[in-house]
């Protein structure tokens, strides 16, 4: 888990978290479709690289948590099927929706199912280049086609989930909407990704 950790830049801990998301057709005047797409994915990974997200990619074998990216506690590991240990399976505490702490701020997550991404897509400490190729890997996605990651990103409630996260997070910025219209609109400029 330090290792991931370590391999963030100290920068990353100090950057203000994006609220907002452009809108794809603010991309329209790039007429060259492998610089469109890389821009539009670049708007993308202000969703992608946010720590709603990053803190379930971990290259790691454990969640982080938090705006800071923290090791998730109390320490929890990977386990066989990325859902923990056997005995301490990740609904041992998560359940099916948020649920605020009584006296503070704060909650502990729920979604129903809810799990790390397969290590395949741990993305901590890579590049925004180095997600993009990654994502579009089926090697290394799931086996997953542009139009499978499109649904993954415009539909699927855990991915949701990341804008109304529960008291005491930062939602990612937009709205899985705007996230699914950008992913698509890259998907349509050609799927380039930045260098």
């Amino acid at each position: 888990m330090a290792a991931s950790l370590c391999a963030l830049p100290t920068a990353f801990f100090a950057q203000t978290l994006a609220t907002e998301l452009a809108d794809p057709a603010s991309f329209d005047a790039i007429e060259d479709d492998d610089a469109r797409a890389a821009a539009l994915f670049e708007e993308m990974a202000k969703v992608i690289t946010h720590p709603r997200c990053m803190n379930c990619h971990p290259v790691g074998n454990g969640p982080l948590q938090g705006d800071n990216m923290t090791a998730h506690q109390p320490p929890v590991v990977r386990g066989p099927a990325d859902m923990g240990a056997i005995g301490m399976q990740c609904t041992t505490c998560h359940g099916a929706e948020n649920v605020s702490y009584s006296g503070a701020e704060g909650s502990i997550p729920g979604h129903t199912p809810w799990a790390l991404a397969p290590l395949s897509m741990g993305w901590t400490g890579l590049t925004v280049a180095e997600i993009c190729a990654q994502i579009k890997d089926p090697a290394r996605n799931g086996d997953r086609s542009l139009a499978d990651i499109h649904e993954h990103n415009a539909e699927d409630g855990l991915v949701g989930w990341a804008w109304e996260p529960g008291d005491g997070r930062t939602p990612a910025p937009g709205t899985q909407e705007q996230f699914g219209a950008l992913t698509q609109a890259w998907i349509d400029a050609g799927a380039a990704c930045p260098s």
